[in-house]
């Protein structure tokens, strides 16, 4: 069952954020575009260049009015712990939401309950809080944050544009596409 245009439900999870606990719900999602971007654990091989590639291009996510939430199935505790022990998390600027009970992973379908994880899942979530686009792929596979971007981009084009699509390996200023009758069998 597909997950788009589902409304994410209400929220209220502990987040490690810029050396400080705080609280993060819905309320503080919506009005804004939004990635929750769900990884195995911390302490990991694979998650950290994950987040060291995220945090590397945060600011460009913040230029285009774009939050970053990485989620995991750790505490708080545990997120400090990871930022405090390794020089490649204390370059993370975003929230790094705390799911020890599973429920912001399952809410994305993306949960191993066998072993008490979430697997890599990006979601890309829209001022609205409801969720445009997500990839889900295998744990010993890392994402790249300027794909993602580029998703966060295309999804803005057509929130804004809704009579165009944008094409394969489309970036802002590149031609879009506006369907119609004369562009089947076209391309």
């Amino acid at each position: 069952m597909s997950l788009i245009n589902k409304e994410i439900n209400d929220f209220s999870v502990q987040a490690y954020a810029e050396k400080e606990f705080r609280t993060v719900t819905k309320e503080d999602v919506l009005g804004k575009w939004g990635v929750f971007f769900f990884y195995p654990a911390d302490f990991t091989f694979v998650c950290p260049t994950e987040l060291e590639d995220l945090a590397d291009k945060y600011e460009e996510f913040k230029e285009i009015g774009c939050e970053i939430y990485s989620v995991s199935c750790d505490s708080h505790f545990v997120h400090k712990a990871w930022y405090d022990a390794s020089k490649t998390i204390q370059k993370i600027h975003f929230p790094m939401l705390a799911d020890p009970t599973g429920a912001l992973a399952k809410e994305f379908d993306v949960f191993i309950e066998a072993d008490g994880m979430a697997e890599r899942g990006s979601f890309i979530v829209n001022p609205e809080g409801k969720i445009v686009a997500y990839e889900v792929t295998a744990g010993n596979v890392g994402r790249n944050a300027d794909e993602l971007f580029r998703r966060v981009q295309a999804s803005q084009f057509v929130a804004e544009h809704g009579d165009q699509v944008c094409p394969a390996r489309w970036k802002p200023g590149a031609k879009t596409l506006k369907p119609g009758l004369d562009l089947v069998g076209q391309i």
